[in-house]
């Protein structure tokens, strides 16, 4: 528009930043062999990181990589939803064309939402709680898709003005991009970073992520402040000058520029020290027209388009263009990028001169804008018109014109997975709502401003005005889409308020179990009192989506922790209630809980036919997969329930799929800690292990976050592993601390800290574990986590059996596991096998002969898929038929079991059978099917120890003191003190009680001296 305009003050020269430049081309090096790249880049206002960038941008292009940039925008005090990451995307649609529409084949509905012009209309107005997740994992797919053959450069400006879904979005794309050529770079103004911005709790986020890279630009030193201003002036300046301006500006780069300018024009005195009166004293030097312009563009936002500055300005063509040469020419404002629109050279100087304006001008400036785009739309993009326009009609102060404005904006943030900014103006519209005139309200329907009541309130939307409290349905709901469960929770209690009156039964109980699900999320309860009032409200009803719903939420509460006939009734209920009222997914929802609990209560074939069933239907519901990943995830773990592990892994690997197909992250985790869970009953430890620590990197969710702390903790205990069990329980309670205590979670929880402290040799620690959970007792439907802690319940006791400090409680004990497991239901094989287990150990902890049961144990564990279990019993047969001299018969049993724990790293067992065969003189084939010598009858294998330390060793698990044990063996008590402190080192243990119970366990001798 300008052509060539003469600019000063701007410093020709590259001055300094040669470390950070270093760091910035090391990062593009890695970029290019395939490892992708997250650098954050902070500095204060001014101190040169557009100037950096843009240097580093051109190298990168001479590399030849391609480069996107995308700047947050700021509209008075609201950011556009995903501003930064849509212009860079337009970048990329700009440059590739074709080739990114193929990278984005069969999910240009969802990527339309941040880059419209791939025009995926049908899918545009859907979402869900995963809605903006699986936006994000799209995102990061797509880019890496474009990075495969090529090195992209993606640079975002500004983020201390970004809003949180773009805050969000490059948390992900941090955290998620793991394969292609790709840098995301971005920066920010790290002194308007005050306690209270959103932006700090996001950057010490990224500071726990290793991947991340942060620098942070610091002033010029007196040496770079007098380079830059002999760029400026092009030539060598006066010492007292470059004295007088490193003070003033104390090295900040863009203030050496202004005070260079300042000061070769004539204003060597006067200048104000306010930081502001030296922003400004430029432009006042202006031409008036120009100064308006200026003032005009400041209010605008980062950006103003030409076509919309030149319906608000109000001068004819020739003096607007006349404005912007003057204010170009001043380096006040820039053309940007595409040529289409003004921006100022530097933000301090637009928030100076915005901050110059009038209240009443401000008004003045927000209402020409908003009335020159409600005039044309066409004046700006049509993605970013109705969050601009809403910002525009409200600093206008115009109530009337703001709230529908307000709406739109929120109904176009919503359709982009915005939500945490469609809850922002929703906000905005119910601080609005009591300022605007009824009857502009009652033009306002639930047709075009409401999604939530909709859905089941059964009215025509069309002419059934929007209310106060349809506001707040939306605002509970934007809330928690967005994560925020605290703020989802207040806005619904302030609904329920509302509703006291009683006058809106449906509305109140569809608060009241939203109320319940946020209270669950938060820990604060388990949510069932909500349940109540909202089943109460609901009864004797017309049947309703939301009685449905109301239903299908107190079924799934009872499948949780009331398993049950009621709660069975209650999901027969719910389902019949939604096939009236034709809500397909509560009606979906309401079966998969009906067959759990089916499957839960005994009825296993129905129950899993009809999960079945069920899944089949969902693979086909529009929601793009979600129903069908949840299904599948729940059958899984129903098969796994009843054994069948092999087809559990099946069906959840397929739920992972397509999951990761819908860009749904954190159901694919769920469906990863399903298959992880039946893996690690088949024995496949090592792909279970990588399961669970690839769904943590792929989720925060913190109920999947438990769960694979579990699993991985369980697998640690399995292998000897103790410091990373510790570390895993530690996790998994810490995550499911945020959870309500519900069974599936608690029962396994105490199932590993009872087995890790038994396999530190904790014995008490241990079996205070057991009887807390003994005591709590087991929910109908818990018999898959039960069954398995009785039986470490059990090897814990027959393990301490000849532990003095254990003997104490030990039968009362017995009898509350022998108690629990008469009560519980052996509801499959591979739980009618565990009771047979539990029964043996039993009989092992009460010194009887338990022959004929460790053989019907092996019998039934055969017929399983269950290979470590089945190891375990074969060294207790072993173990019964060494105790009746007959080592033929042990040979073969311990030979399996140490193949067994070998191909499984099952570090314990193995040292367990080792030791048994050491003990019983047994000769053992080794791997290459040669045979093993039998072990020397006073070995010192596996710990190392000599014939004394284990006569002392023996001592010590009798609880006798080192002057006793040196009076037994005829030594010096020092001597005894060396032998045990030689003892707990080669047992790498820390006391004498843990080498005690290590010696029990392991049986490292036949038996304690008594007396």
């Amino acid at each position: 528009m300008l052509g060539r305009v003469q600019t000063q003050s701007v410093s020709p020269v590259f001055v300094g930043r040669d470390r950070e430049l270093t760091r910035l081309t090391s990062a593009l090096a890695r970029a290019h062999a395939g490892e992708p790249q997250a650098l954050l880049m902070g500095g204060e206002a001014g101190v040169g990181k557009s100037r950096l960038l843009e240097r580093f941008l051109g190298a990168a292009r001479e590399s030849g990589a391609v480069t996107a940039v995308g700047g947050c925008v700021e509209i008075g005090a609201d950011g556009l939803p995903f501003a930064p990451v849509s212009t860079a995307l337009r970048a990329l649609h700009r440059r590739f064309g074709d080739e990114l529409r193929a990278a984005a084949a069969g999910q240009e509905g969802e990527l339309a939402r941040l880059l419209p012009e791939l025009a995926g209309a049908a899918d545009r107005d859907s979402h869900d709680e995963h809605g903006r997740a699986r936006l994000f994992e799209l995102t990061t797919r797509l880019l890496e898709r474009l990075a495969e053959d090529r090195t992209l450069v993606i640079a975002l400006e500004d983020l201390h003005w970004a809003d949180r879904s773009t805050r969000e979005l490059l948390t992900y794309l941090f955290r998620s991009l793991t394969r292609g050529r790709v840098i995301v770079l971005a920066t920010y103004r790290s002194d308007d970073i005050h306690r209270r911005h959103p932006l700090r709790p996001f950057l010490a986020e990224l500071d726990r992520m290793r991947t991340v890279e942060r620098m942070e630009l610091p002033r010029f030193n007196r040496a770079e402040v007098h380079e830059q201003v002999a760029g400026i002036l092009a030539a060598e300046p006066a010492q007292a000058f470059v004295d007088t301006v490193f003070t003033r500006s104390d090295g900040n780069p863009f203030f050496v520029e202004e005070l260079a300018c300042s000061i070769t024009q004539g204003c060597r005195t006067g200048l104000s020290d306010s930081l502001r009166d030296l922003l400004l004293v430029r432009v006042e030097t202006l031409p008036e027209d120009a100064q308006r312009v200026a003032r005009i563009v400041a209010e605008g936002g980062s950006t103003v388009e030409y076509p919309l500055l030149a319906a608000v300005a109000g001068l004819g063509e020739d003096e607007l263009i006349e404005a912007l040469r003057a204010a170009v020419g001043a380096n006040i404002l820039l053309p940007t990028d595409d040529g289409d629109g003004y921006r100022f050279r530097h933000s301090l100087v637009r928030e100076a001169v915005g901050d110059d304006l009038l209240p009443g001008e401000r008004s003045r400036i927000n209402r020409r804008y908003a009335e020159a785009l409600e005039k044309a739309p066409a004046l700006i993009r049509s993605d970013e018109s109705p969050a601009r326009l809403a910002s525009y009609w409200y600093h206008a102060h115009d109530a009337a014109k703001a709230l529908p404005a307000v709406l739109r904006a929120s109904v176009a943030a919503r359709r982009r997975h915005a939500y945490a900014e469609q809850r922002h103006m929703l906000e905005r519209a119910l601080e609005l709502w009591d300022s605007v005139p009824e009857e502009i309200r009652a033009g306002l329907f639930l047709a075009e401003y409401g999604e939530v009541y909709p859905t089941w309130c059964g009215c025509d939307t069309e002419t059934t005005p929007l209310q106060y409290l349809d506001l707040l349905c939306e605002a509970t709901a934007a809330a928690t889409y967005s994560g925020d469960q605290a703020a989802a929770y207040e806005t619904a209690k302030r609904g329920l308020r509302l509703l006291e009156d009683g006058q809106d039964p449906l509305r109140a109980a569809w608060f009241w179990i939203r109320s319940s699900q946020l209270k669950r999320a938060l820990a604060r309860g388990d949510g069932w009192e909500e349940i109540a009032k909202a089943q109460e409200l609901v009864r004797g009803l017309p049947p309703s989506a939301v009685h449905a719903e109301v239903l299908e939420i107190a079924a799934g509460w009872g499948m949780n922790y009331n398993p049950g006939p009621d709660s069975i009734s209650t999901a027969e209920q719910a389902i019949q209630v939604a096939l009236l009222v034709g809500a397909e997914d509560i009606e979906l929802c309401a079966r998969m809980t009906w067959g759990i609990l089916m499957t839960d209560s005994g009825s296993a074939e129905e129950g899993l036919a009809e999960l079945a069933a069920t899944r089949e239907r969902a693979r086909t519901f529009a929601d793009h997969g979600k129903l069908f990943v949840s299904v599948s995830a729940n059958l899984a773990a129903a098969l796994e329930s009843v054994g069948r592990s092999a087809e559990a892994v099946e069906v959840a690997r397929a739920g992972a799929e397509a999951a990761v197909r819908g860009g749904l992250r954190d159901p694919a985790a769920f469906a990863l800690a399903n298959q992880a869970e039946s893996l690690l009953a088949l024995g496949q430890w090592d792909e279970a292990g990588q399961l669970a620590v690839r769904g943590r990197a792929d989720t925060k969710h913190a109920l999947y976050l438990g769960w694979a702390a579990t699993t991985a903790g369980q697998l640690a205990v399995l292998r000897g592993d103790f410091d990373t069990a510790t570390a895993e329980l530690a996790a998994a309670r810490n995550a499911l601390g945020c959870q309500d205590h519900q069974p599936q979670n608690a029962i396994p929880l105490r199932h590993l800290a009872a087995a890790l402290a038994a396999g530190r040799g904790r014995f008490l620690d241990a079996r205070a574990e057991i009887e807390q959970a003994l005591g709590e007792g087991f929910a109908p439907g818990m018999h898959r986590y039960a069954w398995p802690l009785l039986h470490t319940a059990a090897v814990i006791e027959a393990d301490a059996v000849g532990l003095p400090a254990a003997d104490p409680g030990r039968p009362a004990v017995i009898e509350a596991i022998r108690k629990a497991a008469s009560r519980l239901p052996a509801l499959a094989p591979v739980w009618a096998a565990y009771r047979l287990l539990v029964e043996a150990e039993l009989d092992r902890a009460a010194l009887r002969p338990g022959f004929a049961r460790w053989t019907a144990a092996e019998a039934a564990f055969a017929a399983l898929d269950r290979p470590y279990q089945l190891a375990r019993i074969r060294v207790r047969l072993a173990e019964a038929h060494l105790a009746d001299g007959d080592r033929d018969a042990a040979a073969p049993l311990l030979g399996a079991a140490l193949a067994t724990a070998d191909r499984l790293g099952a570090l314990p067992l193995r040292a367990e059978a080792a030791q048994l065969a050491e003990r019983g003189r047994v000769i053992l084939e080794d791997t290459a099917g040669g045979t093993a010598e039998p072990a020397p009858a006073e070995p010192g294998e596996p710990f190392g120890l000599t014939s004394r330390e284990r006569e002392v060793l023996a001592r010590v698990a009798a609880g006798y003191t080192n002057r006793r044990i040196a009076e037994e063996l005829f030594i010096s008590p020092k001597t005894a003190s060396v032998h045990v402190s030689n003892i707990l080192a080669k047992l790498g243990v820390t006391g004498r009680g843990e080498a005690a119970a290590l010696a029990h366990r392991l049986r490292l001798f036949p038996a304690a001296p008594t007396g």
